[in-house]
């Protein structure tokens, strides 16, 4: 199953939104790449050895940050690819918001390294899900995007359907803090516990900002009998 939809449907959308935009830099817009060598190399990396290794934020060295410490997260382990910002929030903007999914592709494939660097800490691959409702808006998910590519590089099994969201929400960047926490509150449940029991499951969004979404899907699926939960979103906003 691909993009939530069927398979079927994955590959012609595919083939319909490479037509569309032929090899156009996701970033700037430049003809004949998928992301053009100055963007890429405009691209800030998130360094593991550099944030803390729960939200990622940048502190000079490894270790827990203040708020990590007191807001607990619900996953045990977070990794990021990029700050958001700039021209990689343009990439981002052109797969999430314009089909570009060969750009959120290709995002993925320059963490490469990155991510099997701790492809050793999970068992399986959980994209967060969107409502049916969004999902017929867009046309994919992204973060099942994300998810399938993480698993092509690592050989780990996605399992996207385990995970559902039950409730609309508001998108969460229209709110302030408060808003968000209460926004989010209860929208996801566990399809199949037993596809999850006693595995380590690694966590897929496309952005990291206050930590609210990935809180309340990793304390579903620990509650529904996960053992350990490492978050990766594609990109987290700077601190």
């Amino acid at each position: 199953m691909g993009l939530g939809l069927t398979s079927t449907a994955h590959k012609l959308f595919k083939t319909f939104v490479e037509i569309i935009y032929p090899l156009n830099c996701g970033g700037c817009g430049a003809k004949g790449e998928t992301l053009c060598g100055r963007c890429i190399s405009s691209f800030s990396f998130v360094e593991d050895n550099m944030v803390c290794p729960m939200c990622g934020r940048w502190i000079g060295k490894k270790v827990v940050c203040g708020e990590c410490i007191e807001e607990k997260r619900g996953f045990q382990k977070g990794h990021y690819g990029f700050y958001f910002e700039n021209r990689l929030r343009d990439a981002i903007h052109a797969f999430k918001f314009r089909g570009r999914i060969d750009v959120g592709r290709r995002l993925v494939q320059l963490l490469k390294d990155n991510i099997l660097s701790f492809s050793d800490s999970f068992d399986c691959i959980i994209p967060l899900p969107v409502t049916s409702k969004r999902l017929k808006q867009r046309g994919f998910n992204q973060s099942f995007i994300i998810g399938e590519e993480i698993s092509a590089i690592t050989g780990k099994m996605l399992q996207h359907s385990v995970l559902c969201k039950t409730k609309e929400t508001r998108d969460q960047y229209e709110l302030n803090r408060e808003e968000r926490k209460k926004n989010i509150k209860g929208v996801f449940t566990v399809k199949n516990n037993n596809m999850i029991k006693h595995k380590r499951l690694l966590l897929v969004d496309d952005l990291f900002t206050t930590g609210f979404t990935a809180k309340e899907a990793s304390s579903t699926l620990l509650k529904a009998g996960a053992d350990y939960i490492v978050f990766f979103a594609l990109a987290r906003t700077p601190s």
